[in-house]
């Protein structure tokens, strides 16, 4: 599996404890950075690593911001992706169990390493149940649909 990893500046510090997790689980990283602290526009980076999960050239993609809720806002204006925000162990595993989360955000200051790391751990190796759950995600995939229809008029 190929995950694609993006942060800006405040979660410079976090990601290589999720690089880290990623390459010993044994999965390919597409780093698209940042790889400094130097300030840098979220929406960008964000942009970047749904465009690597939507072409095909990413499975899954892993963002750290500040919160995640930045990046997480981002992400999900992307009909296809489903990002979910995690800042705790039971969320990441639902995420991924019951809504196909295919972006995982999160929060880059204020929590500890260790946390985000079980995070990514639980989040990587956590399946989709389908099942009733496939029916709910299905709707959020026909919504989007219905949108890009009714309100950009497209098909």
């Amino acid at each position: 599996m190929k995950i694609a990893l993006g942060n800006d500046h405040a979660g410079y510090e976090q990601r290589e404890v999720v690089l880290r997790v990623i390459e010993g689980l044994g999965y390919e990283v597409v780093d698209l950075g940042t790889f400094s602290p130097e300030p840098v526009d979220y929406p960008d980076i964000a942009e970047a690593v749904v465009r690597k999960v939507l072409n095909g050239e990413a499975d899954r993609g892993i963002l750290i911001c500040g919160t995640g809720i930045g990046m997480g806002m981002v992400a999900n204006k992307f009909p296809g992706i489903r990002c979910s925000v995690c800042t705790d162990e039971y969320a990441a595993r639902m995420a991924r169990a019951h809504n196909n989360a295919n972006v995982l955000a999160l929060r880059g200051r204020e929590i500890d390493k260790a946390v985000n790391e079980r995070i990514v751990r639980i989040w990587l190796s956590t399946h989709f149940e389908g099942g009733r759950h496939k029916r709910r995600v299905d709707k959020i995939t026909t919504l989007e649909e219905q949108i890009a229809r009714e309100i950009c008029g497209k098909d």
